[in-house]
């Protein structure tokens, strides 16, 4: 497990009423909160071999291709440091291709120490049914899918805990999951349901994100998300996906404990106070007739990479902040309401047992 640590800057407009969010790609590795190092080294996925036959469909270029794939001495798998795997590295296939293309590979290349850019959120001022709800990224409203698929339908970053379950152009709901204490503080945990990565056989809002029909099997498949060959996104260790696409992958182990998205909101101010978002990333790996390296497969695979975990949840000041100015004063209320209820009750059957004494001597 490596972590890294990322900050975003947060500024208001007092015209719009929005709040925007400066997210910078930027992180910082962890050594405190990681157990190994950037540069320990693993097996994985060549990601230029893999790439290839996608980005060449055309038999003699691939033919090519796999001359130049052998020049490198280059495979299927290969071995790379972590740092490497996330950030980039010299590709020795590509250091042959001989015309001009990027030769640097890596699941965030080249995006470390950038920019992710400015989200624009409504923060409820002038209409509090809109609070949190994201306005525009990037200064525009986003077009990717079609129909109900291309609606931003979800909340986005709260002022003081950042999250989002907006992502890869698409966004994501939640479902009340429970309700829990978290420091002290009430809150509820909304879940990401199984059916948001559903096949549209099971959940027929998701018929726009289903864009081929070869790998998911005329869309019957549920739990990955195809965001652009041969990518393709899911929740960690394919949880919640159908067994066909996690069957041919040895070691996954999916559990809603270690592997759900979740946010836990206090139901009084409508803040997160913490939240996970996991999402897995996979490659799709296709048998290539002409390249060696691929030649052998016997059917398409979505092959996992690595998978993510953004976490953040409250601090300890701002949770003892939190519980004085907020849930200690409601908490107070309630209390001052038994009181005055307990006041007036008392009050009441004193009144009651006067009246009833006056009402017996007057008979008398």
């Amino acid at each position: 497990i490596v972590r890294y640590l990322a900050k975003a800057n947060i500024t208001q407009d007092p015209e719009t009423h929005t709040v925007s969010f400066l997210q910078p790609n930027g992180a910082i590795f962890e050594p405190s909160l990681s157990v190994g190092t950037e540069n320990d080294t693993f097996t994985v996925l060549n990601l230029a071999v893999a790439i290839a036959p996608h980005l060449y469909p055309n038999s003699f270029i691939q033919g090519v291709l796999n001359l130049l794939i052998k020049k490198s001495k280059s495979s299927m798998f290969q071995r790379r440091t972590f740092k490497e795997l996330l950030w980039g590295y010299q590709d020795p296939f590509l250091n042959l291709v001989p015309y001009p293309i990027s030769t640097t590979v890596g699941v965030f290349y080249p995006y470390n120490n950038t920019l992710d850019g400015v989200y624009k959120v409504y923060n409820g001022k002038d209409d509090i049914s809109k609070v949190a709800i994201i306005d525009t990224y990037k200064g525009k409203n986003l077009s990717y899918w079609l129909s109900y698929c291309d609606m931003i339908n979800g909340t986005g970053k709260d002022i003081c805990f950042v999250c989002s379950f907006f992502s890869l152009f698409r966004s994501i709901y939640a479902v009340f999951g429970a309700e829990i204490n978290l420091k002290g503080i009430p809150v509820y945990r909304f879940i990401l349901p199984s059916m948001a990565l559903a096949s549209p056989l099971q959940n027929p809002d998701n018929h726009c994100f289903c864009t081929e029909k070869v790998i998911s099997k005329n869309c019957t498949l549920s739990g990955v998300l195809d965001i652009g060959k041969p990518m393709y996104i899911s929740l960690p260790h394919f949880l919640h996906a159908s067994p066909e696409i996690a069957e041919p992958i040895e070691g996954l182990s999916p559990n809603e404990e270690e592997h759900s998205t979740y946010l836990d909101v206090e139901p009084i101010t409508g803040f997160t106070l913490r939240f996970a978002k996991r999402l897995q990333v996979n490659l799709l790996v296709k048998p290539a007739r002409k390249i060696e390296a691929l030649q052998h497969l016997k059917q398409h695979y979505i092959v996992p990479i690595l998978w993510l975990n953004e976490t953040a949840t409250i601090g300890d000041e701002k949770a003892k902040m939190f519980r004085y100015q907020v849930t200690g004063k409601i908490n107070l209320l309630g209390l001052v309401e038994i009181i005055l209820l307990s006041v007036g009750v008392g009050m009441f059957i004193v009144f009651m047992i006067s009246y009833c004494a006056c009402r017996s001597r007057r008979v008398n």
